[in-house]
């Protein structure tokens, strides 16, 4: 008999978790997942496509200090790697920093180059990232951003 409640009171003594304790908490991770897990989807690709409208905003601060110095902008064939590189084709820049405009030419949040054409058909260049389908056009994550485009 003694022995006997000695080993009930080993069982109620033990610690640890009980299925219905850790049957709760399940449920409430399934909830909290419910609430928040929608309003992060999607957020991946705004986030992408406000990189590339940030990077398109650097390389245009890059080509105004370009154009400050040099007078011109680069032409479409010396591409903005003129900004990295003293152009060895085309117009010569004459006043062209020693150290160039930027450090390296950005990639866009998709991993393929920025498009550059100058003079533009939206003002003296034009600068697109083509989205996630690197082609132009295109809706939602597919669709493009553009310097011209109002954001």
């Amino acid at each position: 008999m003694e022995s006997e409640k000695n080993g009930t009171r080993r069982l109620r003594d033990r610690s640890g978790f009980t299925l219905i304790e850790i049957m709760v908490v399940i449920v409430i991770l399934g909830l909290l997942a419910a609430l928040v897990v929608p309003k992060l989807i999607g957020r991946t690709e705004e986030a992408k496509k406000t990189q590339s409208r940030i990077q398109i905003k650097n390389i245009e601060q890059a080509l105004g200090l370009f154009k400050l110095d040099n007078g011109f902008f680069p032409a479409t064939d010396q591409g903005i790697e003129a900004l990295i590189k003293i152009p060895d084709a085309g117009r010569i820049p004459r006043n062209y920093r020693k150290d160039g405009y930027m450090d390296r030419l950005p990639k866009d949040p998709w991993g393929n180059p920025y498009v550059y054409v100058s003079p533009g058909a939206h003002g003296d260049y034009d600068i697109s990232s083509y989205g996630a389908d690197s082609a132009p056009g295109g809706e939602g994550e597919d669709g493009d951003i553009n310097s011209w485009d109002a954001q």
